[in-house]
């Protein structure tokens, strides 16, 4: 496997190697060995795996507030998302800077996104599904969400948003007093 560093500190692409012979393919989906430089010691807690139908959709942008904040890797499988992390750290460089990648069965890439993130993404050919692989359990009462049109934050979708659900509608725009996640 491969690791990308971003322009965001400790928020990481990663690309897998597809070995393709008469058989098919096979490729690794995660190896704690292989991305222990990003994971450390971190342990996976939780699988999950979504399908989003509609082209267009937004699901986004979650995360767990402290103590229940949580690593995220997220893989696309079938399909192709525009994978959005912004960074939620009060002591970062980057606070409230964002970086999206294409994650696409094609591509072999995922993003590894640390505490203190908020994640989400937009679907660019219907039917994706995705893999999530996360270091803490959801937990309902440590919830959170950003707005996905903040214009704090500013983030520039690819293209036209054609579902988003009322949960994702309702978050919160950000204001000034909002200082961020201690993690």
């Amino acid at each position: 496997m491969k690791i990308i560093e971003t322009n965001i500190e400790n928020l990481f692409v990663a690309e897998s190697t597809k070995n393709v012979d008469a058989r098919g393919s096979f490729s690794r989906l995660f190896c704690q060995y292989e991305l222990s430089s990003v994971i450390e010691q971190r342990k996976i807690e939780q699988i999950n795996y979504s399908v989003s139908q509609k082209l267009g959709l937004i699901r986004g942008m979650h995360f767990q507030y402290p103590p229940h904040s949580e690593m995220k890797i997220v893989r696309c499988l079938k399909g192709m998302i525009w994978d959005v992390a912004i960074d939620l750290r009060s002591n970062s460089k980057t606070f409230l800077k964002w970086h999206a990648e294409v994650l696409s069965e094609e591509n072999m890439r995922f993003m590894i996104i640390p505490e203190g993130f908020a994640h989400g993404f937009q679907v660019l050919k219907a039917n994706s599904e995705l893999f999530y692989l996360h270091t803490a359990s959801y937990n309902k009462d440590y919830e959170g969400g950003i707005r996905f049109d903040d214009p704090i934050v500013g983030i520039k979708w690819p293209m036209y948003i054609s579902d988003l659900s009322s949960r994702d509608a309702s978050h919160r725009l950000l204001c000034s007093e909002f200082k961020g996640l201690t993690i």
